[in-house]
This record gives structure tokens, C-alpha cells and sequence, in this order.
């Protein structure tokens, strides 16, 4: 049992979290806390700072290879940098997305997922997608893969969508992102990621699946919440999204930063009204 002075870290003991500990959190309404990582040192970090899961996801293309978008990202880098993340953690459940175009079919997708989690240590492979993927999805759960369908802004699709843009905010793609939503978790999906949708949104999808959802401005009634790492720190350069909050800010090392953001999205006071979207 963790001895920190953190409450949240109280409760814990170092056993690797799993899928049902993550929809046993929904249940009795524990917050669930997300941050991405990319490398051992980083996701030592997050572990000790009672992290539950950890995405290598490919915003790794944007704040480690400095380009403009996530879409040149390999399944190569996926590889690389899930495997040298996983070997920084003990606890922390490990997501990995599939990058640009590796799951264009379904046995494309149990391919590239096949090297995520036999060469990369991932626990889960994370897609971006509607219902549309719904028979990928069911393909990756027949064979065991666990599966997050990323919704709402889709970075993967930034050039058709014409930029970085909240979604879901008119009826009738909101109805759809519900619809979708919840013909991903009948297909098997274990993991719904919500990003840049209305609060009322993101509450309503909570509400309507059984499985955990994770918000990234989101609004605060989602299951759970992710940052990227070098935000909470305050590390990634230009104009920062309405929903970070630099948790470094009077901290006194990454340690107690990092700590901070999971205890404050454990007792709810991140995110607040301001983070989120109408």
C-alpha cells in the first residue's frame, strides 16, 4: 500500500490495473486518470503518481517529433514508443493508438494490433471512428484485442475536418455521435474517448454506455480525463487548448505536478466549467 501524503494514492496498492478494475471505477463512480507517455522515464512518472492508464498515442508525431499533425506517424514509431513506455511502468494500464490508415480493414487493423501488444507490451489498441468501424471492431474483439473507439475531434482526420474543432455541438451529430457510441460498445469496444464535444455531450454518452468513457475537453462528467503530459507541465510551446491546465504551476518538482493533476481529477475539481465546451 502507497504511504504518499495524497489521498488518492492512499487507496491504491501496485497491482496492474485491467479492463475490470477500469469498469469496476465507473461503477461506483471512481474518476479514472489518463495521461499520455512515450517513453520509460515518463511513464515511471505517471506510475508512481498513480496514473490508471497511460497512451502512447500519436500526438507523439505533434509534441516529441515536432510536426503539425499526427498523420505521418508509423506504425514503426507506434512500436517503438509503446515498448519503451511499457518498460517504465508496473501499474498503469497501457493504450496505444493504431496510427493514420493502419486500420483501414479489419485484418489490417488485427495486424498492426497484433504488433502494438506483441511487440509493443500494449494492453490496448485505441482507434479514431465511428460506426463505421463497427465491424473492425468486432473483428479485434473476436480475437481478443481490447479496443478504445476515439470520438468527437478526431486529429487523424484534422485535414477533412478542416482543422482542430470542437464537434457534436449541433442535434443531429450529437444524436449520431451517441448512436455510433453505442453501436461501438455493442461490438465490443471496452473504452470510449471522447474529445473536444460539449459537457452536456460527453455526460449524455456517459450516461448511455456501460463502458468507461475518458473526456479530453469533454466536460467533468466522464468517467475519467486525459492530458497530454507535456501539457500539464507546461512544456508544449503555442497557444494552449481551453482544457489544459498547467499543473506545474506552484509545484515544487514533475513528481508533485503530476501527483496534482490525478489527485484533482480523483476529488473532481479538474476539469471545471471553464475547461469544457458548450
Amino acid at each position: 500500500m502507497n504511504t504518499s501524503p495524497y489521498p488518492h494514492l492512499q487507496k491504491i496498492d501496485d497491482k496492474p490495473v485491467t479492463i475490470a478494475d477500469l469498469a469496476a471505477m465507473k461503477a461506483a463512480g471512481e474518476k479514472i486518470a489518463c495521461l499520455t507517455a512515450y517513453d520509460a522515464s515518463f511513464a515511471a512518472l505517471e506510475d508512481r503518481a498513480g496514473v490508471d492508464v497511460v497512451l502512447v498515442g500519436d500526438s507523439l508525431g505533434m509534441v516529441v517529433q515536432g510536426e503539425t499533425s499526427t498523420t505521418g506517424v508509423t506504425i514503426d514509431d507506434m512500436v517503438y514508443h509503446s515498448r519503451i513506455t511499457a518498460a517504465g511502468l508496473s501499474r498503469a494500464f497501457l493504450m496505444t493508438d493504431l496510427s493514420f490508415l493502419t486500420y483501414a480493414t479489419p485484418d489490417a487493423a488485427l495486424a498492426a494490433s497484433h504488433r502494438l501488444m506483441a511487440e509493443g507490451g500494449a494492453h490496448m489498441v485505441k482507434i479514431e471512428g465511428g460506426a463505421e468501424l463497427v465491424p473492425t471492431v468486432r473483428h479485434l474483439s473476436t480475437y481478443g484485442v481490447p479496443v478504445c473507439a476515439h470520438m468527437g475531434l478526431r486529429p487523424q482526420m484534422v485535414h477533412k475536418l478542416g482543422g482542430f474543432k470542437v464537434q457534436g455541438r449541433d442535434t443531429a451529430a450529437a444524436e449520431q455521435m451517441v448512436a455510433d457510441a453505442e453501436a461501438l460498445v455493442e461490438a465490443g469496444a471496452d473504452i470510449v474517448l471522447l474529445e473536444c464535444v460539449p459537457s452536456h455531450l460527453g455526460k449524455t454518452i456517459t450516461e448511455r454506455v456501460s463502458v468507461p468513457v475518458i473526456g479530453i475537453g469533454a466536460g467533468g462528467d466522464t468517467d475519467g480525463q486525459i492530458l497530454v503530459v507535456y501539457d500539464i507541465l507546461g512544456l508544449s510551446p503555442g497557444k494552449k487548448p481551453r482544457f489544459v491546465k498547467n499543473f506545474l504551476e506552484g509545484a515544487d518538482s514533475l513528481d508533485t505536478a503530476t501527483a496534482n493533476y490525478v489527485a484533482a481529477v480523483k476529488d473532481r475539481s479538474y476539469p471545471g466549467p471553464e475547461h469544457g465546451f458548450k
